[in-house]
């Protein structure tokens, strides 16, 4: 970080510190396309090795990428399955500035026994024409996937379904989550490991750095509320961080407050209404983290991020809403900043109003300019935009 950088850094977090109103970031949005069936999922990673991050997209019957600065689109594989595709996951993981990519496909929640998919893309010589899948072992309605590191130079590919085999409504066995490891051929046997089978309706997870170590954690959001999943020597430790009983949460994201402290941002209930910041206890008890809703007035959301996109020191949050089957009711994207170093009070602003049903969103510096954007997947409004971050006024 360059010396200008670090003072403008340090004099936005005092400013936020000593009272003053957090501002937001001046977005100017560009649409990518136009023309997707649903956008289940996006990622971000640099697909052919130029050293700039393009963008992946998980639809209906085709997984794609777009081409930085261009935005070309070019098909990595349809209809892997004859029904939806759901999932993508996309990291360089073997360190040759090329993103390896996963996908997860074969969407029907409402069958618990047969549905599902997870297969790993081999890339062609030329990165532009259609990649070849490799079909892996798989549980039913698999409905999310990350590259998760698992020590100093590896990478698990950690696939969370939405419910346990045979499940209905919620109830039966739990959602058995697994971490995948690529051998040094994908095309052979791949070795996995059983992270967790207890919970129920785990609709999405985040890897984070909760310790010291290289290893990630992973933080789950489930029916039964809000999880830390941590590898020990003898296997997944899991501890309940919060969450309201029969109320269960959908997203979930890591942040850092003004001062380094923690945060868990979560949508809850499932699809639901309110985004909830929880942050750790002053003391070790009570155990649980404390909950405090900043919006109770979204429809359906469906996508969190973290990150730090006004470059003052700590994160902000950014929530997708899609408001399905709901008509006449708004969808679009907010920002929100915390206020105070204790993460209890936001402010909000809108980002999209009413032209982005969210499905999925994600951050990165797609223009190398130090600054985050947004890029996010609209199902109903069927589209993919880019919100370009013109820094704070």
């Amino acid at each position: 970080m360059t010396i200008l950088r670090f003072l403008l850094c340090a004099s936005a977090a005092a400013a936020t510190l000593s009272g003053a109103e957090p501002k937001a970031p001046i977005f100017k949005a560009a649409v990518v396309d136009s023309n997707i069936q649903i956008g289940y999922g996006v990622a971000v990673a640099d697909v052919d090795g130029d050293g700039r991050k393009d963008i992946v997209l998980a639809d209906k019957n085709l997984f794609v990428w777009y081409q930085n600065p261009s935005w070309q689109k070019f098909v990595l594989a349809e209809k892997v399955t004859e029904i939806d595709h759901v999932c993508v996951a996309a990291s360089d993981i073997d360190g040759d500035g090329k993103a390896e990519i996963a996908v997860g496909a074969g969407w029907n929640p409402g069958d618990t026994i047969n549905s599902g998919s997870v297969h790993f893309l081999l890339p062609p010589k030329d990165r532009r024409e259609r990649w070849t899948p490799v079909a892996l072992p798989h549980e039913p309605t698999v409905h999310r996937m990350r590259w998760v590191r698992s020590g100093t130079s590896e990478f698990a590919l950690v696939v969370v379904p939405l419910h346990g085999r045979g499940n209905q409504g919620g109830k039966g066995e739990g959602v058995k989550s697994l971490a995948y490891f690529k051998p040094a051929d994908p095309r052979d046997p791949w070795k996995t490991e059983v992270i967790d089978q207890t919970l129920h309706m785990t609709h999405n997870f985040d890897p984070v750095q909760w310790d010291a170590d290289v290893e990630s954690e992973m933080l789950i959001a489930s029916k039964e509320g809000l999880f830390l999943m941590n590898r020990s020597a003898t296997g997944w430790e899991k501890q309940r961080l919060g969450g309201v009983d029969g109320v269960g949460s959908g997203e979930v994201r890591f942040g850092r407050l003004p001062k380094g402290g923690r945060f868990v941002a979560t949508v809850e209930p499932m699809h639901g209404n309110s985004l909830v910041v929880y942050t750790p206890p002053a003391s070790r008890e009570p155990k649980e983290w404390i909950r405090r809703v900043v919006d109770d007035t979204l429809a359906d959301a469906h996508a969190v991020a973290t990150g730090d996109l006004t470059r003052s020191g700590s994160d902000q949050l950014v929530v997708g809403w899609r408001a399905m089957n709901r008509p006449g009711v708004k969808v679009g994207i907010k920002f929100y900043a915390p206020v105070d170093a204790e993460g209890s009070a936001w402010k909000a602003s809108v980002v999209d109003d009413n032209s982005m049903a969210c499905e999925d969103l994600c951050l990165a510096d797609l223009n190398n300019d130090g600054r985050l954007d947004i890029v996010a997947a609209g199902r109903a409004t069927k589209n993919v935009k880019i919100y370009w971050n013109e820094g704070v006024k």
